[in-house]
């Protein structure tokens, strides 16, 4: 009897030991690719965004959004080597559009090779190649005449890459719709036939506790929860005043929006 009462107890220290060594093994399996997921969750002032709520800016001026929405692409990862992947160019364009549901945006990056990763980075608009190319190489998020409908000057031959609406009692009465309406439509990628203002800038987001994501092959994705806050579009390093600039579109102006967007990307946590 205690020999029986051994080898069971043999038996389970041998099937934890095989589990655990499993375990490792997966976690330090580099082989083979997984997915990044990264959700955009918007914020006004550090508060949850909404539409229609009142929200007040660097200049004092309050402020009530009826649209908000950008471009992501281009991605790179940089692991904790130094090493850096590159996103496919066809499969990182994205079109963030805050809904008034407000369920957050989640986008995946798929067959990202398998490791640790610890900054990322990527740019705010579409780049000038993308612009440029033929029509039929412009689908998905890209299409003026679908999903990219309201995301393309046709006049400009090129993509908004933030677009901010709304109303302010700061901003002039626009006959047209009988409100106080500000617009803000930022774009321009330096030109196609002719120079024009660079707009599109680059984002690198790292963590504040310095985690990594965990890619792994076989495995759940690794989820960063990335705060988009809209306010900063108007604070530093230039404040936006809705009365002195209401309306924003390819005017040299648009860099100081431009250069605020920027700031509006913070990696908050990462889930593995």
């Amino acid at each position: 009897m205690l020999n029986l009462k051994y080898y069971f107890y043999s038996i389970l220290l041998l099937s934890s030991f095989t589990i655990l060594s499993c375990h490792k093994h997966d976690d330090d399996d580099l082989s083979g690719t997984g997915t990044l997921e990264i959700e955009f969750d918007h914020k006004a002032n550090g508060q949850t965004f909404a539409f229609g709520q009142d929200y007040v800016n660097e200049s004092g001026e309050t402020m009530q959004f009826t649209e908000f929405n950008y471009y992501v692409s281009n991605f790179s990862l940089v692991k904790s080597d130094g090493s850096v992947y590159t996103v496919p160019k066809d499969e990182c364009y994205f079109l963030i559009r805050e809904k008034a549901d407000g369920v957050n945006t989640k986008i995946s990056l798929s067959n990202i090779p398998a490791g640790d990763y610890k900054e990322f980075k990527f740019t705010i608009g579409v780049d000038s190649l993308k612009s440029t190319s033929p029509a039929e190489q412009r689908t998905g998020a890209l299409d003026p005449a679908g999903e990219a409908a309201g995301m393309y000057w046709a006049w400009n031959s090129g993509y908004i890459f933030v677009r901010v609406e709304g109303t302010s009692p700061a901003a002039p009465l626009d006959p047209g719709t009988n409100s106080n309406k500000f617009r803000y439509h930022i774009g321009l990628f330096g030109g196609m036939n002719s120079p024009t203002l660079n707009n599109i800038r680059t984002v690198s987001l790292k963590d504040k506790h310095d985690d990594v994501a965990e890619i792994r092959k076989d495995h759940h994705a690794a989820h960063l929860h990335v705060f988009v806050d809209i306010m900063d579009m108007f604070k530093s390093p230039n404040a936006i005043s809705v009365a002195t600039n209401p309306t924003v579109h390819a005017s040299p102006f648009s860099a100081n929006l431009a250069n605020n967007y920027m700031d509006m990307f913070v990696l908050d946590h990462i889930h593995n």
